[in-house]
Protein backbone atom coordinates (compact mmCIF):
# COMPACT_ATOMS: atom_id res chain seq x y z
CA UNK A 1 0.00 0.00 0.00
CA UNK A 2 1.36 3.44 -0.90
CA UNK A 3 0.09 6.85 0.13
CA UNK A 4 0.11 10.06 -1.91
CA UNK A 5 -1.54 13.05 -0.22
CA UNK A 6 -4.94 11.70 0.88
CA UNK A 7 -5.09 8.77 -1.54
CA UNK A 8 -4.05 5.24 -0.61
CA UNK A 9 -3.42 2.69 -3.33
CA UNK A 10 -4.31 -0.88 -2.39
CA UNK A 11 -3.37 -3.84 -4.58
CA UNK A 12 -6.41 -5.82 -5.71
CA UNK A 13 -7.07 -8.26 -8.52
CA UNK A 14 -6.81 -6.28 -11.76
CA UNK A 15 -4.90 -3.25 -10.49
CA UNK A 16 -4.77 -0.78 -7.62
CA UNK A 17 -7.81 0.50 -5.77
CA UNK A 18 -7.77 4.22 -4.97
CA UNK A 19 -8.89 4.81 -1.38
CA UNK A 20 -9.62 8.31 -0.07
CA UNK A 21 -8.45 8.93 3.49
CA UNK A 22 -11.01 11.40 4.84
CA UNK A 23 -9.78 11.28 8.45
CA UNK A 24 -9.06 15.02 8.71
CA UNK A 25 -5.42 14.42 9.62
CA UNK A 26 -3.02 11.64 10.62
CA UNK A 27 -4.86 8.90 12.49
CA UNK A 28 -3.94 8.52 16.15
CA UNK A 29 -2.39 5.25 17.29
CA UNK A 30 -5.13 2.68 17.73
CA UNK A 31 -7.81 4.82 16.10
CA UNK A 32 -10.74 2.72 14.89
CA UNK A 33 -11.40 2.49 11.16
CA UNK A 34 -14.56 3.21 9.18
CA UNK A 35 -14.60 1.73 5.67
CA UNK A 36 -17.30 3.20 3.43
CA UNK A 37 -18.66 1.95 0.09
CA UNK A 38 -20.47 4.27 -2.31
CA UNK A 39 -23.36 3.81 -4.73
CA UNK A 40 -23.45 2.40 -8.22
CA UNK A 41 -22.39 5.49 -10.20
CA UNK A 42 -20.78 7.43 -7.35
CA UNK A 43 -17.22 7.63 -5.99
CA UNK A 44 -15.51 7.74 -2.61
CA UNK A 45 -15.66 11.52 -2.24
CA UNK A 46 -19.41 11.31 -1.70
CA UNK A 47 -18.54 10.36 1.90
CA UNK A 48 -16.81 13.65 2.78
CA UNK A 49 -19.85 15.26 4.48
CA UNK A 50 -20.23 12.17 6.71
CA UNK A 51 -16.50 12.00 7.41
CA UNK A 52 -16.32 15.72 8.18
CA UNK A 53 -19.17 15.45 10.70
CA UNK A 54 -17.51 12.47 12.36
CA UNK A 55 -14.24 14.45 12.58
CA UNK A 56 -16.12 17.45 14.00
CA UNK A 57 -17.58 15.30 16.76
CA UNK A 58 -14.55 13.15 17.59
CA UNK A 59 -11.59 15.26 16.59
CA UNK A 60 -9.06 15.04 13.80
CA UNK A 61 -7.44 11.62 13.58
CA UNK A 62 -9.68 10.06 16.24
CA UNK A 63 -11.23 7.80 13.59
CA UNK A 64 -9.64 6.68 10.34
CA UNK A 65 -12.26 7.15 7.64
CA UNK A 66 -11.45 5.34 4.39
CA UNK A 67 -13.64 5.61 1.29
CA UNK A 68 -12.50 3.78 -1.85
CA UNK A 69 -13.41 4.60 -5.40
CA UNK A 70 -14.84 1.18 -6.18
CA UNK A 71 -13.41 -0.63 -9.20
CA UNK A 72 -14.77 0.83 -12.42
CA UNK A 73 -15.28 4.34 -10.95
CA UNK A 74 -13.30 7.47 -10.16
CA UNK A 75 -9.56 6.93 -9.77
CA UNK A 76 -10.16 3.15 -9.72
CA UNK A 77 -11.73 3.07 -13.19
CA UNK A 78 -8.62 1.43 -14.68
CA UNK A 79 -8.95 -1.60 -12.41
CA UNK A 80 -9.93 -4.35 -14.81
CA UNK A 81 -12.76 -6.83 -14.42
CA UNK A 82 -14.21 -9.08 -13.36
CA UNK A 83 -16.89 -6.84 -11.91
CA UNK A 84 -19.81 -7.67 -9.65
CA UNK A 85 -20.47 -7.27 -5.94
CA UNK A 86 -18.38 -10.28 -4.91
CA UNK A 87 -15.35 -8.53 -6.43
CA UNK A 88 -16.11 -5.36 -4.47
CA UNK A 89 -16.43 -7.43 -1.29
CA UNK A 90 -13.01 -8.98 -1.95
CA UNK A 91 -11.60 -5.49 -2.52
CA UNK A 92 -12.94 -4.25 0.83
CA UNK A 93 -11.47 -7.28 2.58
CA UNK A 94 -8.13 -6.39 0.95
CA UNK A 95 -8.35 -2.82 2.23
CA UNK A 96 -9.16 -4.04 5.75
CA UNK A 97 -6.18 -6.40 5.62
CA UNK A 98 -3.88 -3.57 4.54
CA UNK A 99 -4.92 -1.23 7.35
CA UNK A 100 -4.71 -4.04 9.88
CA UNK A 101 -7.91 -3.25 11.72
CA UNK A 102 -11.46 -4.52 12.08
CA UNK A 103 -13.43 -1.67 10.47
CA UNK A 104 -17.00 -0.56 10.80
CA UNK A 105 -18.44 -1.08 7.32
CA UNK A 106 -20.72 1.63 5.95
CA UNK A 107 -22.50 1.50 2.62
CA UNK A 108 -24.95 3.67 0.70
CA UNK A 109 -27.32 2.35 -1.97
CA UNK A 110 -25.34 -0.29 -3.94
CA UNK A 111 -22.58 0.19 -1.38
CA UNK A 112 -24.99 -1.04 1.30
CA UNK A 113 -25.42 -4.28 -0.63
CA UNK A 114 -21.63 -4.54 -0.87
CA UNK A 115 -21.26 -3.88 2.86
CA UNK A 116 -23.80 -6.58 3.68
CA UNK A 117 -22.15 -9.07 1.35
CA UNK A 118 -18.69 -8.23 2.70
CA UNK A 119 -19.84 -8.73 6.29
CA UNK A 120 -21.39 -12.07 5.34
CA UNK A 121 -18.29 -13.17 3.42
CA UNK A 122 -15.70 -12.22 6.05
CA UNK A 123 -17.57 -11.66 9.34
CA UNK A 124 -14.42 -11.91 11.44
CA UNK A 125 -12.79 -9.04 9.56
CA UNK A 126 -15.37 -6.36 10.35
CA UNK A 127 -16.74 -4.81 13.52
CA UNK A 128 -20.25 -4.13 12.24
CA UNK A 129 -22.18 -2.76 9.27
CA UNK A 130 -24.26 0.37 8.75
CA UNK A 131 -26.48 0.14 5.65
CA UNK A 132 -27.93 3.37 4.24
CA UNK A 133 -30.91 3.22 1.86
CA UNK A 134 -29.83 -0.10 0.40
CA UNK A 135 -28.75 -3.60 1.30
CA UNK A 136 -32.21 -5.12 1.75
CA UNK A 137 -33.44 -6.55 -1.54
CA UNK A 138 -36.78 -7.20 -3.17
CA UNK A 139 -37.32 -10.45 -5.11
CA UNK A 140 -36.47 -10.11 -8.81
CA UNK A 141 -38.61 -11.52 -11.65
CA UNK A 142 -37.01 -14.30 -13.67
CA UNK A 143 -37.23 -12.32 -16.94
CA UNK A 144 -35.63 -9.16 -15.52
CA UNK A 145 -34.11 -6.80 -18.15
CA UNK A 146 -31.09 -5.40 -16.28
CA UNK A 147 -30.55 -2.29 -18.46
CA UNK A 148 -34.25 -1.40 -18.40
CA UNK A 149 -34.43 -1.95 -14.65
CA UNK A 150 -31.34 0.18 -14.02
CA UNK A 151 -32.76 2.96 -16.18
CA UNK A 152 -36.04 2.78 -14.28
CA UNK A 153 -34.36 2.84 -10.86
CA UNK A 154 -31.47 5.29 -11.21
CA UNK A 155 -32.73 7.28 -14.20
CA UNK A 156 -30.55 10.34 -14.93
CA UNK A 157 -27.58 8.81 -13.11
CA UNK A 158 -27.56 5.99 -15.68
CA UNK A 159 -28.26 8.31 -18.60
CA UNK A 160 -25.24 10.48 -17.94
CA UNK A 161 -22.80 7.59 -18.45
CA UNK A 162 -23.16 7.90 -22.23
CA UNK A 163 -23.18 11.72 -22.24
CA UNK A 164 -20.33 14.04 -23.16
CA UNK A 165 -19.89 17.42 -21.45
CA UNK A 166 -17.96 20.42 -22.73
CA UNK A 167 -16.56 21.33 -19.31
CA UNK A 168 -16.71 20.45 -15.59
CA UNK A 169 -18.99 23.45 -15.17
CA UNK A 170 -21.41 21.95 -17.70
CA UNK A 171 -21.41 18.72 -15.70
CA UNK A 172 -22.18 20.62 -12.52
CA UNK A 173 -24.97 22.33 -14.43
CA UNK A 174 -26.39 18.94 -15.37
CA UNK A 175 -26.51 17.92 -11.72
CA UNK A 176 -27.87 21.30 -10.63
CA UNK A 177 -31.09 20.36 -12.44
CA UNK A 178 -31.44 17.09 -10.55
CA UNK A 179 -34.49 17.35 -8.25
CA UNK A 180 -32.92 15.37 -5.40
CA UNK A 181 -29.26 16.43 -5.52
CA UNK A 182 -29.47 19.85 -7.19
CA UNK A 183 -30.83 21.77 -4.20
CA UNK A 184 -28.08 20.32 -1.98
CA UNK A 185 -25.49 22.06 -4.16
CA UNK A 186 -26.74 25.33 -2.70
CA UNK A 187 -26.56 24.10 0.87
CA UNK A 188 -23.81 23.92 3.49
CA UNK A 189 -22.30 20.81 1.87
CA UNK A 190 -22.22 22.38 -1.58
CA UNK A 191 -18.43 22.60 -1.90
CA UNK A 192 -17.97 18.96 -0.88
CA UNK A 193 -20.70 17.84 -3.29
CA UNK A 194 -19.10 19.78 -6.14
CA UNK A 195 -15.74 18.11 -5.43
CA UNK A 196 -17.47 14.73 -5.46
CA UNK A 197 -19.18 15.48 -8.78
CA UNK A 198 -15.97 16.75 -10.41
CA UNK A 199 -14.14 13.61 -9.32
CA UNK A 200 -16.45 11.64 -11.59
CA UNK A 201 -15.06 13.41 -14.68
CA UNK A 202 -12.27 12.43 -17.06
CA UNK A 203 -11.22 14.15 -20.28
CA UNK A 204 -12.27 12.20 -23.37
CA UNK A 205 -9.26 13.17 -25.51
CA UNK A 206 -11.39 15.31 -27.83
CA UNK A 207 -11.73 18.39 -25.67
CA UNK A 208 -14.74 17.11 -23.77
CA UNK A 209 -15.46 15.36 -20.50
CA UNK A 210 -17.30 12.18 -19.57
CA UNK A 211 -18.06 10.11 -16.49
CA UNK A 212 -15.31 7.87 -15.17
CA UNK A 213 -17.81 5.04 -14.68
CA UNK A 214 -17.17 1.89 -16.72
CA UNK A 215 -20.48 0.78 -18.21
CA UNK A 216 -19.62 -2.94 -17.98
CA UNK A 217 -19.04 -2.48 -14.25
CA UNK A 218 -22.36 -0.69 -13.81
CA UNK A 219 -24.22 -3.45 -15.62
CA UNK A 220 -22.53 -6.29 -13.75
CA UNK A 221 -22.95 -4.62 -10.38
CA UNK A 222 -26.54 -3.67 -11.13
CA UNK A 223 -27.36 -7.24 -12.07
CA UNK A 224 -26.12 -8.43 -8.68
CA UNK A 225 -28.02 -5.75 -6.77
CA UNK A 226 -31.20 -6.66 -8.59
CA UNK A 227 -30.98 -10.44 -8.87
CA UNK A 228 -28.04 -12.14 -7.11
CA UNK A 229 -29.39 -14.52 -4.47
CA UNK A 230 -26.24 -14.50 -2.31
CA UNK A 231 -26.32 -10.72 -2.23
CA UNK A 232 -30.03 -10.73 -1.37
CA UNK A 233 -29.45 -13.03 1.58
CA UNK A 234 -26.28 -11.40 2.84
CA UNK A 235 -27.75 -9.30 5.66
CA UNK A 236 -29.42 -12.32 7.23
CA UNK A 237 -26.20 -14.29 6.76
CA UNK A 238 -24.08 -11.56 8.37
CA UNK A 239 -26.46 -11.35 11.34
CA UNK A 240 -26.33 -15.15 11.73
CA UNK A 241 -22.55 -14.82 12.03
CA UNK A 242 -22.96 -12.30 14.85
CA UNK A 243 -22.21 -9.11 12.90
CA UNK A 244 -24.20 -6.15 14.29
CA UNK A 245 -26.14 -4.40 11.51
CA UNK A 246 -27.98 -1.08 11.38
CA UNK A 247 -30.25 -0.07 8.52
CA UNK A 248 -31.24 3.53 7.74
CA UNK A 249 -33.78 4.32 5.05
CA UNK A 250 -34.60 7.62 3.38
CA UNK A 251 -38.22 8.70 3.41
CA UNK A 252 -38.02 10.14 -0.15
CA UNK A 253 -36.71 8.69 -3.40
CA UNK A 254 -34.02 9.18 -6.02
CA UNK A 255 -35.85 12.14 -7.58
CA UNK A 256 -37.01 13.51 -4.22
CA UNK A 257 -40.41 11.93 -4.80
CA UNK A 258 -42.49 11.14 -1.71
CA UNK A 259 -42.14 7.37 -2.19
CA UNK A 260 -38.64 6.22 -1.31
CA UNK A 261 -37.02 2.89 -2.08
CA UNK A 262 -38.32 1.59 1.25
CA UNK A 263 -41.26 2.26 3.50
CA UNK A 264 -42.70 0.55 6.56
CA UNK A 265 -44.90 -1.75 4.51
CA UNK A 266 -42.10 -2.84 2.23
CA UNK A 267 -39.79 -3.45 5.17
CA UNK A 268 -42.43 -5.56 6.88
CA UNK A 269 -42.71 -7.66 3.73
CA UNK A 270 -38.93 -8.07 3.58
CA UNK A 271 -38.85 -9.71 7.01
CA UNK A 272 -35.81 -7.77 8.25
CA UNK A 273 -33.67 -10.06 10.46
CA UNK A 274 -34.25 -9.75 14.18
CA UNK A 275 -31.65 -7.60 15.85
CA UNK A 276 -31.16 -5.20 12.93
CA UNK A 277 -31.76 -1.67 14.16
CA UNK A 278 -33.96 0.17 11.62
CA UNK A 279 -34.23 3.98 11.42
CA UNK A 280 -36.16 6.25 9.08
CA UNK A 281 -34.47 9.48 7.96
CA UNK A 282 -36.24 12.59 6.67
CA UNK A 283 -34.14 12.82 3.51
CA UNK A 284 -34.06 11.64 -0.07
CA UNK A 285 -31.80 8.95 -1.52
CA UNK A 286 -28.95 11.43 -2.05
CA UNK A 287 -29.28 13.82 0.87
CA UNK A 288 -29.35 10.93 3.33
CA UNK A 289 -25.53 11.03 3.00
CA UNK A 290 -24.99 14.50 1.53
CA UNK A 291 -27.14 16.83 3.62
CA UNK A 292 -28.92 17.29 6.92
CA UNK A 293 -30.52 15.60 8.74
CA UNK A 294 -29.18 12.61 6.82
CA UNK A 295 -25.51 13.16 7.59
CA UNK A 296 -26.15 13.44 11.32
CA UNK A 297 -28.31 10.30 11.32
CA UNK A 298 -25.61 8.30 9.53
CA UNK A 299 -22.91 9.58 11.88
CA UNK A 300 -25.12 8.75 14.87
CA UNK A 301 -25.28 5.15 13.61
CA UNK A 302 -21.52 5.00 13.02
CA UNK A 303 -20.86 6.32 16.51
CA UNK A 304 -23.18 3.74 18.02
CA UNK A 305 -21.12 1.05 16.37
CA UNK A 306 -17.79 2.61 17.34
CA UNK A 307 -18.91 2.90 20.97
CA UNK A 308 -20.51 -0.54 21.26
CA UNK A 309 -18.84 -2.96 23.64
CA UNK A 310 -17.61 -6.04 21.78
Amino acid sequence: MSQTAEILEVDVEGGQLAVHDLSGGPARHGAPVVLAAHGITANGLMWRPVADELVRRRGSGAVRFLAPDLRGRGASNTVTGPFGLACHAADLVAVAAEVGDCPVLVGHSMGAFIAGLTAATAPGSFRSAVLVDGGLAFPAPADLDIDAALQAVIGPAMQRLSMRFESPEAYLGFWAQHPALGPALQGPQGDAIRDYIRHDLVEDGEGGWRSTCVLDAIRADGADVLADQRTHGSVAEAVSHGVPVEFLWAHRGLLDEPQGLYDEGRLAALDVPSGVRVSEVDANHYTVVLGEPGVSAVVDAIERQLDAVR
